[in-house]
């Protein structure tokens, strides 16, 4: 399983818990249960970078939001488009567990804004993402 659809999957996934005022665990599960009878007949392998992502950004949404609220001019998170907002949670998420240079994880950020939000949301998802960038940068100095 590539790391570039897991965050395909998360994102949808993360919407599903948005939208739904689910639990993760109910709209991983919702989700698998959409991807057996679209996909295959068979059961689907588990995708645990995928259960990571959301499971982390769930647990540390405060964290994540607030960065999200003071690196967003005049945009409240729950005011953001539910799209946009997850995909900016998931990047935010990642950029906080480091574990990727930060130009990869807004590159891929983009990438999932073009697929599921359009092109007109790229420049928006960049502001927000480099100001949360420089802030976690100025915490770490």
């Amino acid at each position: 399983m590539s790391r570039h659809r897991s965050r395909h999957r998360a994102v949808q996934v993360l919407y599903g818990c948005d939208i739904r005022k689910t639990a993760p665990e109910e709209s991983i599960s919702q989700y698998y249960g959409g991807l057996y009878t679209e996909e295959s007949e068979e059961d689907l392998e588990k995708d645990p970078f995928m259960e990571e992502l959301v499971h982390g950004v769930f647990n540390r949404r405060p964290e994540i939001d607030k960065h999200l609220d003071s690196a967003s001019e005049n945009w409240r998170v729950e005011r953001m488009p539910a799209v946009d907002r997850n995909i900016l949670r998931l990047a935010v998420f990642e950029l906080l567990e480091a574990k990727l240079p930060a130009p990869v994880v807004i590159d891929e950020a983009l990438e999932l804004a073009r697929r599921f939000s359009g092109e007109e949301a790229v420049p928006f998802v960049n502001g927000v993402l480099d100001g949360v960038r420089k802030q976690i940068s100025a915490a770490a100095s």
